[in-house]
């Protein structure tokens, strides 16, 4: 079996994936603006098309180069089915069905996911009573921050909604997955994955969507898809495989829960909303989730503790 070793998530790590949350939380925004006017399979293809173009010239750039064995590029193809063309599909087509703040709730169950798999797929990666008791209070804290309310079209809609659930297993799986390409460069890893996707993706939105016979999309849908190409899709697979390498499938997938307290705090900042009180006790639920999981501050605690109880012995 080895040896069980959870691991601890440095501050590097930490602002990476805040950062990671910021470019994911945008991609709900990007789809829901690129879905007026085009298909689902339409934008999942555009958004890792240009995606992949973008990554393949970083990688000539950086001095890299992709591998040439089959294996790898096997290995390309699975992540990019779990990663991207699995998830992705099932969410933007969900995102027909259900709304977005639905969506997002469904969607942060992916944690929850990669807890339970991770325990019984990995070695280093177990289950353990703080990451149990985070998880519960990230979806607290999740729920709070988009609101009860949200969960009133729960029961509708089933298949939308178990479509979103199956993208959120789907991301677990991957991470898991992804362990494999610890030691090859994030942005190989990236890129490899990204035109995988881009392949597989050509002949389904060609038998299912058939673009060349839809209007020209407008001005909104193109900076949508940019946006979510760009920003949420090959800068955030570049920061994505750092993480996983780093951090571990668990600590990494953990953004699902940071995701709608960045979109939250984006609208205040750059729209001037306002933050209601749910949204406060929503952060905090989400901290202590973060925290418990992290589990350094309780062990930091327990030390102290264990050293208060063998100075009052000795002192007795």
């Amino acid at each position: 079996m080895g040896t069980i070793n959870n691991k601890q998530m440095g501050r590097q790590d930490w602002v990476q994936l805040f950062f990671l949350s910021i470019l994911w939380g945008g991609s709900f925004f990007f789809s829901k603006v690129a879905l007026v006017e085009l298909k689902p399979f339409t934008v999942v293809f555009g958004r890792v098309f240009i995606a992949a173009i973008a990554l393949n010239i970083v990688v000539r750039a950086t001095g890299h180069r992709l591998p040439t064995s089959l294996k790898m590029w096997v290995s390309f193809f699975v992540m990019g089915v779990l990663n991207n063309l699995l998830p992705f599909s099932l969410i933007f087509w969900g995102q027909t069905q259900i709304s977005s703040s639905l969506a997002s709730i469904l969607n942060a169950t992916t944690p929850v996911w990669a807890v339970l798999l991770a325990h019984f797929l990995t070695t280093d990666e177990r289950l353990t009573p703080n990451r149990i008791s985070g998880v519960i209070f990230g979806m607290i804290g999740v729920l709070f921050m988009i609101g009860f309310d949200a969960l009133q079209g729960l029961g509708s809609d089933v298949i939308a909604q178990l479509a979103v659930v199956g993208a959120a297993l789907s991301y677990a799986c991957a991470g898991i997955y992804g362990k494999r390409f610890k030691e090859t460069p994030a942005v190989v890893t990236a890129t490899g994955q990204i035109t995988g996707t881009t392949l597989m993706m050509i002949p389904i939105v060609i038998i299912f969507d058939k673009p060349w016979l839809l209007p020209m999309p407008g001005s909104n849908a193109w900076e949508a898809l940019l946006g979510l190409a760009l920003l949420s899709t090959a800068l955030a697979y570049i920061i994505y495989f750092r993480l996983l390498s780093s951090a571990g499938a668990t600590n990494l997938l953990l953004v699902t829960f940071l995701i709608p307290v960045s979109a939250i705090l984006l609208g205040t900042i750059i729209l001037g909303e306002q933050l209601d009180i749910q949204y406060f006790v929503g952060m905090g639920f989400i901290s202590l989730g973060l925290i418990a999981i992290d589990g350094r501050l309780f062990e930091k605690i327990r030390s102290r503790d264990k050293m208060i109880l063998r100075l009052n012995y000795e002192n007795d």
